[in-house]
C-alpha cells in the first residue's frame, strides 16, 4: 500500500511527526557546532589542551561506525525503538558530559553522545522516507536540511554565550529538555506496524564492522596529526583495520541476516549513490573545516563573521533540496544530480580561483553556490536509493548512504589536513601567518574542487532511470498520529 499524498507541512496530519524528526535532527546538528566555540573555556576549567581535538574525533568516530548497525537494526525491529534508543543514549551522554571532571572523562562521554547520534540521524531520514511519497520527500528533506542551516548559526552563538558566561557545561545540559521533548513527541505521534518474526542478529558481523571501521577512520583522522603517516602506529592501525574488515566481509558471506548485505554495493544505483554521498561528505567537510580558518587567518575577521560566511553553504542546501522534487519528477534523479554537481563545481571553482585575494563576500557567495548544488545532488541521490528498495531494506540503504558521507568527511579532513599542514610547515614562520594561511587554504580549496569534479563521474555513472516518477516499491501504510 503506498503512502497517500496529503501535502507537507506542520499543520498536515503528519506534521507532528515532521516536527519531532526535526527536533531529533536538531540535537545532532547543534551538537556538531556548539562545542567548538567553548573549547577555550573547557580547557581552562578541566585542562587537557593536548587532547581536546579528541572531543571532535571521538564523537565523529562513534557516530560514523555505529550508523550501519543502527540502520540494519531499524529494518529488523522497527524505526521507533532505534530512534528512541538513540535519543536516550544522546541524553545520557549529554548529562555525563555536563558532569565531566576531566578531559579524558569528557572525551569518553562524547563517545556515548556519538553512539546516540549514530542512530538519530539515519533513522530520522528513514522514517521520512517511509511516511512521505516520492513527490513529497524532497520537500521534507528541505525541512530537515533547514535544521542544519539554523544550527550552523545557533550552535556557535549558544556556545559562545555559554563560554562567555563561564558555564560551558550548559552546552551539554541544554540537550536535556530538547531530548525529552523530541522523545515525547515521537512516542506520542509516531506509530508503526512491524511484523514480529524471529531474526538472527549478526552480532559477529556488527562487532567486526565496528572495530575495523573504528581503526580505519581513526587512522584517517589522526594520521599526520597525532602521529606521522609512515609511523609504526599509523601502519598498525590501518593494517589492523584492513584485516578485520576482510574478516567482516568473509563473515557476511555466510551470515543469515548480514548487517551490511552484499547487495548494497552490488547494485549499480546503490553503489553510485554511495559514491556520490562520499564526495558530498568530502566537499562539505573541506569547506566547513577551512573556510573559517581561511577568513580569520587571512583577513583577521571575527569568528562570528567567518561563521556567517560559512552559513551561506547550509542556507543554499535546504533551498535547493526543497525544490529538487519538482526537478527529479520531470527529468529524473540522474539529470537532477548532474545539474546539481555542475553547480557545485562552479561554486568550488569560484572559491579556489578567488582564494588568493581573500574576500568575505566572495567566500559567502561561493559557499552559497556550493550549497545550492549539493542540495540538488545529495537529496535526489538519497531518495533514488530509498525509492529502489522495499520497507525492510530502506533502513540499511539510508544508513549506507549516510555512512559513505561520514567516510568521505573523515578521509577528506585527513587529506585536506595533510595538504594544509605541509604548506604551514614550509612557510616562513613555520605556522599560520596570513600569507601562509592563504596559500594553505587555496591548496585545500583546489583539493575540494578536485573532489567535486571526481563526484561528477559518480553522478554520470548513475543508471538513467528515465523520469523520477517511476513507480516505487510498495510502502508500509503511513503511521497514524495519536489522537490525544
Amino acid at each position: 500500500m503506498s503512502t497517500v499524498a496529503e501535502g507537507v507541512g506542520f499543520r498536515s496530519r503528519r506534521g507532528p511527526i515532521l516536527i519531532a524528526l526535526m527536533l531529533a535532527t536538531g540535537l545532532v546538528a547543534i551538537d556538531a557546532t556548539i562545542v567548538a566555540t567553548a573549547v577555550p573555556s573547557i580547557v581552562e576549567d578541566i585542562g587537557g589542551f593536548a587532547s581536546f581535538p579528541w572531543l571532535f574525533s571521538a564523537y565523529l568516530l562513534a557516530q560514523a561506525v555505529s550508523v550501519p548497525v543502527y540502520a540494519k537494526l531499524s529494518d529488523v525491529v522497527g524505526r521507533k525503538p532505534m530512534i528512541l534508543g538513540g535519543i536516550g543514549l544522546f541524553l545520557l551522554g549529554s548529562i555525563l558530559c555536563g558532569l565531566a571532571w576531566s578531559m579524558p572523562a569528557l572525551i569518553a562521554f562524547r563517545v556515548l553522545q556519538g553512539l546516540g547520534a549514530g542512530a538519530v540521524q539515519p533513522v530520522a531520514i528513514t522514517i521520512a522516507g517511509d511516511i512521505y511519497t516520492l513527490a513529497e520527500r524532497a520537500k521534507v528533506q528541505g525541512y530537515l536540511a533547514s535544521v542544519w542551516a539554523v544550527s550552523s548559526v545557533v550552535g556557535p552563538t549558544l556556545g559562545g554565550i555559554f563560554a562567555s558566561l563561564g558555564i560551558w557545561r550548559g552546552i551539554f545540559l541544554i540537550n536535556i529538555p530538547l531530548c525529552l521533548l523530541a522523545g515525547w513527541m515521537l512516542l506520542r505521534t509516531f506509530h508503526e506496524e512491524v511484523e514480529r518474526t524471529k531474526h538472527r542478529i549478526d552480532y559477529l558481523g556488527a562487532g567486526l564492522l565496528t572495530v575495523s571501521l573504528s581503526l580505519l577512520i581513526l587512522g584517517a583522522l589522526q594520521g599526520g596529526q597525532a602521529w606521522a603517516w609512515d609511523s609504526a602506529i599509523s601502519i598498525s592501525v590501518f593494517a589492523g583495520g584492513a584485516l578485520l574488515f576482510i574478516a567482516f566481509l568473509l563473515v557476511e558471506r555466510k551470515a543469515a541476516e548480514p548487517v551490511l548485505p552484499p547487495w548494497v554495493v552490488s547494485r549499480r544505483l546503490l553503489a553510485t549513490t554511495a559514491m556520490i554521498s562520499f564526495g558530498v561528505g568530502a566537499v562539505m567537510l573541506g569547506l566547513t573545516s577551512y573556510v573559517p580558518t581561511f577568513l580569520e587567518g587571512s583577513l583577521k575577521t571575527s569568528p562570528l563573521l567567518a561563521g556567517l560566511a560559512l552559513a551561506a553553504l547550509t542556507i543554499g542546501w535546504p533551498i535547493s533540496a526543497s525544490q529538487a522534487g519538482r526537478l527529479y519528477l520531470r527529468i529524473g534523479f540522474r539529470n537532477t544530480g548532474i545539474i546539481g554537481i555542475v553547480i557545485t563545481v562552479i561554486g568550488a571553482a569560484v572559491l579556489a580561483l578567488t582564494a588568493s585575494s581573500p574576500s568575505v563576500i566572495l567566500v559567502a557567495v561561493a559557499c552559497f553556490i556550493v550549497g545550492l548544488g549539493l542540495g540538488l545532488v545529495a537529496t535526489p541521490s538519497l531518495i533514488a536509493a530509498q525509492t529502489s528498495v522495499e520497507w525492510n531494506e530502506r533502513g540499511v540503504v539510508t544508513g549506507t548512504n549516510l555512512f559513505a558521507r561520514s567516510i568521505g568527511s573523515a578521509i577528506g579532513v585527513a587529506v585536506f589536513g595533510a595538504i594544509a599542514n605541509a604548506i604551514y610547515a614550509n612557510g616562513p614562520s613555520g605556522g599560520p601567518d596570513p600569507q601562509t594561511t592563504v596559500s594553505a587554504s587555496t591548496a585545500v580549496f583546489v583539493a575540494v574542487l578536485v573532489s567535486a569534479v571526481l563526484t561528477v563521474v559518480a553522478v554520470l555513472a548513475m543508471p538513467a532511470e528515465g523520469k523520477g516518477s517511476t513507480t516505487e516499491p510498495a510502502a508500509k501504510p503511513s503511521p497514524e498520529p495519536a489522537n490525544d
